[in-house]
């Protein structure tokens, strides 16, 4: 193959695309490559530029304020103009485009070109090599700045912990000149964009403004359109009544509101207007672009003596209402705002939040700023009111709606209640930490709005648009009900969260926390910053081994939940103990029919004793019932397409288990009513969504249950060799049910051909549901009873992936 201009040849082997700036290892690679979508793309925009420079004039000398038309007018005399480029910054040069090269060479011809009584030099192009840079990733240091070696000297020099967090809000907000050029730039635009939208407005919105801003931060900004569709409307109107006769206001209107219509035009339409502006109207902005293809179509600039970045948008009302909400909680209380600097920081820290790329499975500041503002709505006495509160409190001048949805809130702080909460910060962010270490992420939806946690079941019912996609971590925003603001994370995150948060609250009850060092090492924040510490052990997270039992968490995951037993769950109160019925059929199909485990009912003996119902009566019916729930599920399940019948020596009886029943929490958390701001001040209710039970008490059931193969020994060997054995669309996907029952089976039958016979081992195993204090989930505690041969713990380490896998395929079947 012989290669083109673009491609060298490496010494060392491979080759280099020149105009890609990129290596390829081989002869095969270069041929994709150079049929790719990004070199070809590169290709088409390197002849676009060069036909530009080949078929334009560079022209200065006109008279400052001369405006594209006339150089249009002048130069359309020696042929068709494809377009007029302007300096708006200087107003000294512009650069002419012809159609075509002989239409250039005319105008380059011309002795001399005067217009207006100027005359023009115009000369050709100066022409460039064309080079590809690359966009480059959006440095992380653009979004903090400050690095946490630069931090440390003046966070450690202070005397407190809310010192700490008070001087951190100070290095990294806004500066007065900064907010000034912010201020400015908005002026600005709304002088402009009035002279082609008379009576829009400009409003900032988000970091800028909402009272959490940070060096370097976008400045967002809503152009609001709804009084000049009126305008353009009346003017329509009266151009319609009066014929030619127009009005001075109708023939402005006629200078660019006339090419569209604002009530018809697409948001396409109009953000392309609103970028032709910025570009030939506004000095000073450079990079416009319009991204139409987003979750919100902005027009993106830069203002490029400052670097400052900004974003217009023209269908974002509800931004501008979320940052008026977000500055009165500010002024209701000072102590938010350092709370959420310190978060914010801390989350960055720990990779938890702050993806400089942008997108991925992380926070992002809005979702962190309500998780500060909800936790404080949780403490005793409330440091912020709901935003339900909030709209009680409302008059009739402050009634709001958005989009069809309620915004109402007091827009003056000074007519609110002050908090009756006297915590300090170090206390507060502490107790934020053991807050959301102690929360059920899994089984509680997270409303700022009501003020409380409410059951992820009261969501599974919504029908349509306004439906939030629930996922690992699901945080309401206040006013847009269906948005979840966390709905991009995953369960990974959503558990680094927690562990962070749980290793953040240990920490936080030292005194290297509480206490300024006396020997100047580091110490509160600073170490909170750069604490990493060992893992906390997370009740039940995967496997937890003990000195004589071992446990496998089964987490609540929702999506991976059939849809009649979504169905079942719709409004439960007691989601929980229905779907741990559902769990332990799934786990004794798993153990019994795939693994061909014989599972016997146990007595299990409480530690505490069987507790008391509110009639005084032992509670071990529950337990009953919970079993023979669980054994019926069992059975429904073995009924199910998809697996086979182990062949096990024994039947399982039905018999009833005294099983105790735990209670998960004495005191009230996140599900439970707070007080209310004041007493005298009435919180109101909301009978649409029942909050979640976190005292509830729960059902534990137990088995005995004996192992009689290896069913560990060899298994990946056995399943390759059964699928090899099957024609490729007889072959059922790997690791299903039915494959991994036909894998048990055949090992069973190797261990019968080697006349290997009797019991392998002997354990109980007893499952209980957990959450309200933690993610909801089924724990599954494992107690060694006969291990002669020691294999118990090579049993447990299959187990712990092989039991929560196949447990959700059936879970999934199930209903």
């Amino acid at each position: 193959m012989e290669l083109d201009a673009d491609t060298q040849a490496l010494a060392k082997g491979g080759f280099h695309c020149l105009l890609c700036d990129i290596n390829v290892p081989n002869q095969a690679s270069l041929e994709d490559h150079l049929k790719g979508r990004k070199h070809q793309k590169l290709r088409s925009v390197r002849d676009t530029r060069k036909t530009q420079e080949q078929h334009s004039v560079f022209v200065s000398g006109f008279q400052r304020g001369t405006t594209e038309l006339q150089l249009i007018d002048h130069f359309q005399r020696f042929g068709p103009v494809a377009s007029v480029i302007m300096d708006k910054d200087q107003g000294v040069y512009a650069i002419v485009q012809f159609n075509n090269t002989e239409s250039l060479q005319v105008a380059l011809a011309e002795p001399q070109h005067c217009m207006a009584g100027q005359r023009l030099r115009v000369k050709p192009r100066e022409t460039k090599e064309f080079k590809y840079i690359p966009k480059k990733k959006q440095d992380p240091s653009k979004q903090q700045l400050i690095s946490l070696e630069e931090l440390t000297p003046a966070l450690c020099q202070a005397d407190t912990v809310g010192e700490q967090m008070q001087r951190l809000v100070e290095l990294f907000e806004l500066s007065e000149s900064e907010r000034r050029l912010r201020e400015l730039l908005v002026s600005l635009l709304q002088e402009i964009f009035s002279e082609f939208f008379p009576e829009c407005k400009v409003l900032p919105f988000g970091s800028s403004v909402n009272s959490f801003d940070i060096h370097s931060c976008d400045l967002d900004l809503f152009l609001d359109l709804e009084n000049t569709k009126t305008f353009q409307a009346k003017a329509k109107s009266t151009a319609a009544q009066a014929g030619e006769g127009l009005s001075e206001d109708a023939q402005s209107e006629d200078s660019i509101l006339s090419d569209i219509d604002l009530e018809s035009a697409t948001s396409t339409e109009v953000l392309e207007l609103v970028a032709t502006v910025l570009q030939k109207c506004v000095p000073g902005v450079h990079k416009v672009q319009a991204v139409t293809s987003a979750r919100r179509p902005v027009v993106k600039f830069i203002h490029k003596e400052s670097g400052l970045q900004g974003d217009i948008s023209i269908n974002n009302r509800l931004a501008v209402r979320n940052t008026r909400f977000l500055q009165l909680c500010c002024s209701l209380d000072e102590r938010l705002r350092p709370l959420v600097y310190a978060v914010r920081y801390w989350a960055k820290q720990k990779q938890l939040a702050g993806n400089p790329c942008g997108g991925g499975p992380l926070l992002n500041n809005y979702a962190l700023t309500l998780l500060v503002i909800f936790f404080l709505q949780n403490r005793q006495p409330p440091v912020l009111p709901s935003v339900n509160h909030l709209k009680s409190l409302a008059g009739e001048e402050d009634r709001c709606i958005i989009d069809d949805w309620d915004c109402t809130f007091p827009c003056d702080s000074l007519t609110l209640p002050a908090s009756e909460n006297t915590e300090h910060l170090c206390t507060l962010l502490s107790e934020f930490y053991n807050f959301y270490g102690q929360f059920d992420f899994a089984g509680a939806v997270i409303s700022p709005r009501d003020g409380r946690a409410l059951p992820i079941t009261d969501f599974l019912n919504s029908e349509g648009d306004r439906n939030p996609r629930l996922g690992p971590l699901n945080i309401l925003d206040p006013f847009e009900l269906c948005h979840n603001v966390a709905g991009n994370l995953n369960e990974r995150t959503e558990q680094r969260l927690r562990r962070q948060c749980q290793e953040a609250a240990k920490y936080c009850r030292s005194l290297q926390y509480q206490r300024k060092s006396t020997k100047g090492k580091v110490w509160g924040l600073v170490r909170l910053f750069h604490q990493q510490g060992g893992s906390v052990a997370s009740h039940g997270q995967s496997g937890e081994a003990g000195a004589d039992r071992m446990i496998i968490g089964i987490p609540f995951k929702l999506n991976a939940l059939s849809g009649d037993t979504r169905k079942q769950l719709q409004g439960s109160g007691d989601f929980r103990q229905l779907w741990f019925s559902e769990v332990c059929g799934a786990m004794l199909c798993v153990l019994e029919n795939v693994l061909q485990i014989s599972c016997s009912p146990v007595k299990r003996v409480s530690e505490e004793g069987t507790k008391p119902n509110a009639s005084g009566e032992q509670s071990s019916h529950l337990s009953e019932t919970s079993f023979n729930e669980n054994e019926t599920k069992s059975q429904e399940l073995k009924r199910k397409p998809g697996f086979q019948e182990a062949n096990n020596n024994e039947d399982v009886h039905s018999k009833v288990i005294d099983s105790p029943i735990a209670s998960l929490q004495d005191e009230p958390q996140s599900g439970v009513k707070r007080p209310r701001l004041s007493e005298e001040t009435p919180q109101p209710s909301s009978s649409k969504k029942q909050r979640l039970d976190p005292a509830h008490p729960q059902a534990a059931v137990g088995w005995q249950c004996t192992l009689w193969h290896k069913v560990w020994a060899g298994r990946r060997k056995v399943r390759r060799d059964l699928l090899k054995g099957l024609k490729e669309d007889s072959r059922p996907d790997g690791g299903s049910i039915e494959l991994e029952s036909k894998v048990t089976e055949a090992i069973a039958q190797q261990e019968k051909e080697a006349k290997v016979s009797g019991a392998v081992l002997e354990f109980t195993l007893h499952a209980e549901v957990v959450g309200g204090t933690e993610d909801t989930r089924t724990l599954a505690k494992f107690t060694p009873l006969v291990d002669g041969s020691n294999l118990f713990q090579d049993f447990f380490h299959f187990l712990e992936s092989f039991l929560p896998r196949m447990t959700g395929k059936f879970l999934e079947k199930s209903g």
